[in-house]
C-alpha cells in the first residue's frame, strides 16, 4: 500500500468511542495541519469489578456495561474537551478487533451520532489505534519497529505509514497479556492480571525459579508463551500451598523469564528491521499496548535500543492500555488522508493488521 499524504488544511476534532473489550472509552482530540495532536479530553471507565468473580472478560456482561454508560461518557468527554457535537470534524470508533458485542455497541453509537450531524465516520482498527499513539504523544511519524503487546496479541510490525504494516512476527500460542492474566489467576492475585503480578513481582526473587525462556535464539520472529505458563503452574504446584514469599517469587520469576525472551525476540527484529528500512532513515522502536505498562519490560527494551543503536518510544502509560484518544487520533490521521468509512461498514471481530502476512501455525486469531 503506497501511504498517502495528508490532504487536511484545517484543524480537526475528532470524537473517538473504544468499547472492544473490557473498557468503555470516549475522547475528543484536536489534530493540527502540521500532524501535530493535542488529547482534549480522554475517559475510561473499567468494568473490573463487574468481571472480577469469574476471573475474566464475561463478553455479555462487557456489551451491556458498554450499552449502560457510554451515551453519559460520550458527554463527559465533550464538556471536558469545552466543544459540542457541531464543532466536530468526524467520529471515529473501533470496529475490530474485539468481542463483537461491545463492538457493535460502539459502532453503532458512533455512526448514529455521524449520521445526525452529518459527520464523516472512521472505522479504525483497534491495533492501528496502538500503533499510531506514538504520532500523538511525541509526534513519532512512521517507518519505525513497532512491538505490539496486549491482552488479545503479541507482534512485531514495521509501520511504514497509516494504513501500512508489514508483520514480522506473532504469538503462536497465548498473547502476552493472556499470559499475564493466566500466572495471576494460577497464583490467586486477582484480575486484571497484567498489574497484580507486576505489584507481586516487586516484594519477590527473580531467580528463585529457573523458568523458560521460548524461542531464545530463534531466526523465525514469533513469541511463544504457553510452555513458560506451564512451567510457572508446575512451580506453584510443587510448592502448594504458596506462601506470600512463593507467590512474589514466582511473579518475580515470570517477569523476568517474559522480558529476557521478548528482548531477545525484539533484538532480533531490530536486525532485520534495520535491514528493511535502509541506511537512510532513523532506527525507531516502540512498544505499544497494555502489556507495555509494565516497567520491567519497559526497562529492559529501553537498554536493548541503546545496545542496538535504536531510539525508544512508549506512550504514556495511561495510553498504554485501551483508551478512546487513541481511537480519535488514528481517527484523525486516516480523515487527513480523505480516508473515512460508510455508515455500512461492518464490525469485524477478527481483523489482521497486515492482512498479507503468511499464517503462523498456532496464531490463530492473534495473527
Amino acid at each position: 500500500m503506497q501511504q498517502q499524504e495528508p490532504t487536511s488544511a484545517r484543524r480537526s476534532l475528532v470524537l473517538g468511542i473504544e468499547t472492544s473489550c473490557d473498557e468503555t472509552a470516549a475522547a475528543v482530540v484536536a489534530r493540527d495541519p502540521s500532524g501535530g495532536g493535542q488529547v482534549l479530553s480522554s475517559l475510561v471507565r473499567t468494568q473490573w469489578e463487574k468481571h472480577r468473580p469469574f476471573g475474566g472478560v464475561v463478553p455479555e456482561i462487557a456489551a451491556r456495561a458498554h450499552v449502560d454508560c457510554l451515551d453519559i461518557l460520550i458527554g463527559e468527554a465533550l464538556r471536558e474537551a469545552g466543544v459540542g457535537l457541531s464543532d466536530l470534524s468526524a467520529v471515529a470508533a473501533t470496529t475490530g478487533p474485539g468481542l463483537i458485542g461491545g463492538l457493535i455497541v460502539g459502532a453503532i453509537t458512533g455512526k448514529a451520532l455521524a449520521l445526525a450531524r452529518g459527520l464523516p465516520f472512521i472505522a479504525v482498527h483497534h491495533l492501528e489505534a496502538h500503533a499510531l499513539t506514538v504520532g500523538l504523544t511525541e509526534g513519532i511519524a512512521p517507518p519505525y519497529l513497532l512491538l505490539l503487546v496486549s491482552g488479545g496479541h503479541t507482534q512485531l510490525l514495521i509501520v511504514r505509514g497509516v494504513g501500512d504494516y508489514q508483520r514480522l512476527g506473532t504469538t503462536i500460542d497465548d498473547a502476552l497479556g493472556e499470559a499475564f492474566d493466566k500466572t495471576a489467576k494460577l497464583l490467586d492475585l486477582g484480575f486484571p492480571g497484567g498489574p497484580a503480578v507486576e505489584n507481586a513481582a516487586r516484594s519477590g526473587r527473580a531467580d528463585r525459579f529457573d523458568l523458560p525462556r521460548p524461542m531464545m535464539g530463534r531466526e523465525e520472529l514469533h513469541f511463544s508463551f504457553a510452555g513458560l505458563k506451564t512451567a510457572v503452574r508446575r512451580a506453584a504446584e510443587k510448592l502448594a500451598p504458596l506462601s506470600t514469599q512463593d507467590v512474589c517469587d514466582i511473579a518475580a520469576s515470570f517477569e523476568a523469564a517474559v522480558a529476557t525472551s521478548v528482548a531477545d525476540r525484539c533484538a532480533r527484529a531490530m536486525d532485520v528491521a534495520a535491514v528493511r528500512l535502509g541506511p537512510d532513515l532513523p532506527l525507531r522502536f516502540v512498544v505499544a499496548g497494555g502489556v507495555a505498562a509494565n516497567q520491567k519490560l519497559r526497562g529492559d527494551l529501553e537498554r536493548l535500543c541503546v545496545s542496538k543503536g535504536f531510539s525508544f518510544h512508549a506512550p504514556p502509560l495511561a495510553l498504554c492500555g485501551d483508551n478512546a484518544a487513541m481511537i480519535a487520533w488514528a481517527g484523525a490521521e486516516r480523515l487527513a488522508r480523505g480516508l473515512v468509512d460508510p455508515l455500512h461498514a461492518s464490525v469485524r471481530p477478527r481483523w489482521p493488521l497486515d492482512n498479507q502476512a503468511a499464517p503462523a501455525i498456532g496464531a490463530g486469531v492473534k495473527a
